[in-house]
């Protein structure tokens, strides 16, 4: 994991996901400070990076931020921490992370099973443009 930028939040998503998607694009939009960048699950980075930090996989599929050599963070936790560091009113969601992790992840983990019942899903991750293309790994 030496090839990282060490200087940013890594956040890895559904690349299949609509929803997560649509999240990426509002956190780029929203990433004034250039803190972030992204990374498909599916990918074969993305997939070392999880096996790197000892998640399992099975019991997570979908957000995950990783901040080389410090720590990680997944589901509701991820999302929050994600929130405090985008411009705007968005940064105060991130305060909301002194309600307890299973009370947050139930909220998240309802949307996370139902996300692809209610935006749907591609055959394949996206391809960012050639503009956003810095922005990922």
């Amino acid at each position: 994991m030496e090839n990282l930028p060490k200087e940013k939040k890594i956040i890895l998503f559904d690349g299949v996901c609509n929803l997560c998607e649509s999240s990426v694009q509002f956190i780029i939009k929203r990433d004034k400070k250039d803190i972030f960048r992204f990374i498909a699950i599916q990918s074969e980075l993305g997939q070392k990076i999880i096996k790197y930090i000892g998640i399992d996989s099975s019991k997570t599929d979908s957000i995950i931020l990783y901040i080389p050599g410090k720590a990680y963070y997944y589901k509701a936790e991820a999302a929050l921490f994600i929130a405090k560091e985008l411009s705007g009113f968005y940064s105060l969601l991130g305060y909301l992370s002194f309600i307890p992790n299973p009370v947050k992840n139930i909220v998240y983990d309802y949307i996370a099973k139902n996300r692809y019942k209610w935006y749907g899903k591609k055959n394949a991750c996206m391809i960012p443009t050639s503009e956003l293309k810095a922005k990922f790994l």
